[in-house]
């Protein structure tokens, strides 16, 4: 499998994407386990074959073409095809409502085939799929979001770099509130529009975010990345981490894959 990433330099496209990606090949694995990551995600589908069946929580569902996909809190399994081409683009959690006129928080736990939002995908889609490589899908990519354009006010700019950024997770609902520049009933609606989660949650979610990272990249224990994520123990952070990911950590490190969040199983 080939992975390509763009991160955006131009203020206009960095307040609507985060980065840019494509994964490409062939694989010998049949299915994909791809727990919570905290983000929201555009996903172009070029892989060949039938629609690709996924499943989130208990509900049941055939990749589109194009979909979007939120604040996750559940895992995600999907059957794969032998070759796969994606191509996804990671949205500000903001620029979500902003481009879609729907909030973020509508898309979690679910995918939502974006062409019957907005027509324009299928067009885009057709778009991209013409180009052969990930080098040509950017431009077209940036071209199609420049229509797009966002003017973010201090407080909300401190609020997407505060979802995406690997920090302040330890704070409390107060101070976190504080440091945002909002009351804690302010920061509450907002966070929820966006994630589904109240303050509090999401607190909690970016301690499994941040453990995740550490299991993924580091040698630590499973013991000091509790700590570490500031968990307030051991069957905490066992508990928390099984909640979103329906596995415990120590399964995920054992089967992790090279990507972050997804794990490959059932060899063909």
């Amino acid at each position: 499998m080939n992975s390509l990433h763009y991160i955006p330099t131009e203020p206009r496209f960095k307040d609507l994407i985060h980065s840019i990606w494509q994964v490409e090949g062939f694989t010998d694995f049949q299915q994909e386990h791809i727990i919570p990551k905290g983000i929201v995600e555009v996903i172009f589908n070029f892989s060949d074959g039938p629609p690709i069946p996924v499943s989130i929580g208990n509900k049941q569902y055939h990749l589109s073409n194009c979909f979007i996909n939120g604040f996750n809190r559940t895992a995600i399994k999907t059957q794969l095809p032998k070759q796969q081409v994606f191509f996804g683009i990671r949205l500000q959690p903001l620029a979500v409502k902003k481009i879609f006129k729907i909030p973020a928080c509508e898309f979690s736990d679910i995918t939502v085939d974006l062409s019957l939002l907005d027509p324009d995908f299928h067009s885009l889609w057709h778009q991209l799929a013409e180009q052969d490589h990930f080098n040509k899908r950017v431009p077209v990519l940036l071209n199609w979001f420049a229509k797009n354009v966002v003017e973010w006010q201090p407080r909300e700019q401190l609020i997407n770099d505060f979802l995406y950024a690997n920090d302040r997770r330890h704070l409390s609902v107060t101070q976190l509130a504080n440091s945002l520049c909002y009351s804690t009933r302010q920061l509450s609606r907002k966070i929820f529009e966006i994630t589904g989660m109240n303050t509090e949650e999401i607190l909690l979610y970016k301690k499994y975010l941040h453990a995740v990272d550490l299991v993924h990249h580091t040698d630590m224990s499973l013991t000091a990345i509790a700590y570490q994520s500031h968990f307030s123990d051991q069957s905490h952070f066992i508990k928390t981490f099984k909640a979103y990911a329906a596995i415990t950590p120590g399964e995920y490190k054992r089967t992790m894959s090279f990507v972050k969040g997804h794990i490959y199983e059932n060899v063909r």
